[in-house]
């Protein structure tokens, strides 16, 4: 135990130490809701680095996490060489320096299969529906009642709700065009379409 706490608290280790605190108690703070882990900074800086792909704060977390434990592992191994001072103070300035490098190197490996769990394009909006066709699933649609089925980009269909400020006939298995969205009312403005009209067809 006093060999673990030497290292920790011993040069160059203790530095790495301090950074790795500050590490958990961020991702403490994470589990408790009071922080997002994608909150600070963003990807495009650690991008340079090869560390791209997945937010800052875990490319970052990874690289303290890797390098405290260089930095310890290599300061348990000179402690025990029984070395005189000179030489084991020489090699640790030489490990505060090679554990942040072998910290980079590892978690440059590390970060490549996490980048699935983040990807870059942005999730799935109901604003992605505005200007899509739909089809009507209800008798009618008025300003305050009505329902139609529309198929997303990516083959998947939706029921959402939908309204006309018109009298257009709308009824069930009409198709209609879904022109806007409002947000405060949760539903789609819709006016009848004819594929005839459809300057893409």
């Amino acid at each position: 135990m006093d060999e673990f706490i030497n290292a920790v608290l011993g040069f160059p280790t203790v530095l790495f130490s301090a950074a790795l605190v500050v590490v958990l108690g961020f991702w403490l703070l994470v589990l408790c809701g009071a922080a997002d882990h994608e909150g600070v900074g963003s990807d495009a800086d650690s991008g340079a680095l090869g560390l791209g792909g997945v937010p800052v704060t875990v490319s970052a977390s990874l690289l303290i996490a890797v390098a405290w434990f260089a930095s310890f592992s290599g300061s348990v191994l000179l402690a025990r060489t029984g070395w005189p001072d000179a030489p084991v103070h020489l090699l640790g300035a030489v490990l505060l320096f090679a554990s942040p490098f072998l910290s980079w190197r590892v978690t440059r490996v590390l970060v490549r299969p996490l980048t699935k769990l983040f990807p870059d394009e942005p999730g799935p909006s109901r604003l992605d529906f505005v200007g899509l066709t739909c089809v009507i699933r209800t008798g009618r649609v008025d300003a305050e009642f009505g329902q139609a089925e529309v198929a997303a980009g990516d083959g998947s269909t939706a029921v959402v709700q939908v309204r006309q400020l018109g009298s257009d006939p709308l009824m069930l298995g009409s198709t209609a065009l879904l022109y806007a969205y409002d947000e405060a009312g949760e539903f789609f403005w819709v006016a009848p379409f004819d594929a005839a009209l459809d300057p893409r067809g």
